[in-house]
């Protein structure tokens, strides 16, 4: 008997659930992929400055998880079928390679997004999937163990609804989740900048510290990584994590707190404050301005000087305890006023989505609807920035796939 499966959203996640189904369907079935814009795989191609940050070089399921400040529970069985090897292999095979950088974000060896486009639609293609383009779902129904998807102009019949639109600008998936009885957790943005404005960061917008320690008092948030100066405030993937793993508690704060920093983040207070005692003994000579000690950036460096009160021309023999306290502070504890955030670039992620505990987390389909399937943004999951996002879009398309052929 030959099934149809309708495929909503094509994004990274709808695009791998289309091709997997349509390859383990083979002659036995038809996959309907229908996308809402013109635009295919939006965020493929313009994530990672135009890369495509594929996913992340991390082969183990238990620490792979620790990176998604919601879903990582229901994710550790899902990435024992479908992780981010199994990613690399199946671009492997369609000769496309993967390259790992430092920091561990993979990328394809050709530094360009449209190389992961081009095999994800030939991949469609050779598999007779049915892309449709400019076509928007306007209502879900189900009865009689079939699925009514009804169209501007015409109401396609279905087998089996994967559906995987949601997140971002748009609730379309989100509302027909709704409509089929499940629950949505709200709404709130997760990877987004601070914006900040006081005299430690003016003019120094493109300078990165490549480490450093940020934290808000109070709410138990707390990260360590590279933090860069923005023309509007700090971002950098040290900022990045703190606001996917506080995302719901910053957004209840109306993104107003005090943001804290430790520029020297292999010592705490009492070791800066020590080192800053020996200098006065083993450099007197020496400008504290021009004189750091720490290799933290030389502008950076004389603004904190300065925001600690400390004149220009002043020696480190002749530092007061009042000012190398002052410094002290701002190097360990600085204290940033936010007032506000910014979306980080492209990489637009959004906490809040459909239920968990209403998914199968072994198939993807639905506990409330048989025959629906749910993967990518459309559920409450999301990743901290280095390609996690995707390898949760890869894993839970490719398991909703090959569920909804079976």
């Amino acid at each position: 008997m030959s099934r149809h499966v309708v495929v909503i959203g094509g994004g990274a996640a709808g695009f791998f659930a289309a091709v997997t189904c349509a390859e383990a369907l083979g002659r036995n079935g038809k996959v309907t992929l229908l996308e809402a814009t013109q635009h295919l795989l939006a965020k493929v191609r313009i994530s990672g400055g135009g890369r495509c940050n594929v996913t992340h070089n991390c082969f183990e399921p238990a620490e792979l998880v620790k990176r998604y400040p919601r879903g990582g529970r229901e994710l550790l069985g899902a990435f024992h079928r479908w992780q981010p090897r199994d990613t690399l292999d199946w671009f492997s095979q369609r000769s496309v390679a993967i390259k790992a950088e430092d920091d561990g974000r993979m990328f394809p060896v050709t530094d360009d997004s449209a190389t992961i486009v081009d095999c994800l639609q030939h991949a469609a293609a050779s598999a007779n999937v049915d892309i449709r383009t400019g076509t928007s779902v306007k209502s879900l129904n189900f009865k009689d163990e079939k699925f009514s998807v009804h169209l501007s102009n015409e109401t396609l019949v279905a087998d089996r609804v994967i559906l995987a639109c949601g997140g971002g600008a748009s609730a379309g998936g989100h509302a027909l989740a709704t409509s089929l009885g499940h629950t949505v957790e709200p709404l709130v943005p997760s990877l987004f900048t601070f914006n900040i404005k006081h005299a430690l960061l003016a003019d120094l917008s493109g300078l990165s510290v490549e480490d450093a320690i940020v934290w808000v008092d109070g709410l138990k948030l707390r990260e360590r990584g590279p933090v860069l100066i923005t023309h509007t405030g700090l971002s950098g993937p040290g900022i990045l994590k703190l606001s996917a793993w506080g995302a719901r508690l910053l957004a209840d704060c109306a993104y107003r707190f005090t943001l804290k920093l430790n520029f020297v983040p292999a010592a705490d207070t009492k070791q800066v404050a020590a080192s800053l005692a020996s200098l006065r003994l083993k450099e007197p000579r020496k400008q504290v301005t021009t004189w750091n000690p720490f290799g933290i950036p030389a502008r950076l460096w004389e603004r904190l000087v300065q925001t600690a009160g400390i004149s220009e021309g002043m020696t480190w023999a002749n530092l007061s305890a009042e000012g190398a306290q002052s410094l002290c502070h701002w190097l360990t504890s600085a204290e940033l006023p936010v007032s506000g955030k910014s979306t980080h670039k492209e990489e637009f992620v959004t906490c809040g989505g459909v239920r968990l505990r209403e998914v199968d987390f072994r198939t993807m389909e639905s506990k409330v609807t048989p025959g629906l399937f749910l993967a990518g943004e459309v559920l409450d999951i999301d990743g901290v920035t280095g390609g996690f996002n995707f390898q949760a879009a890869w894993t839970t398309g490719w398991l909703a796939g090959q569920s909804a052929a079976e």
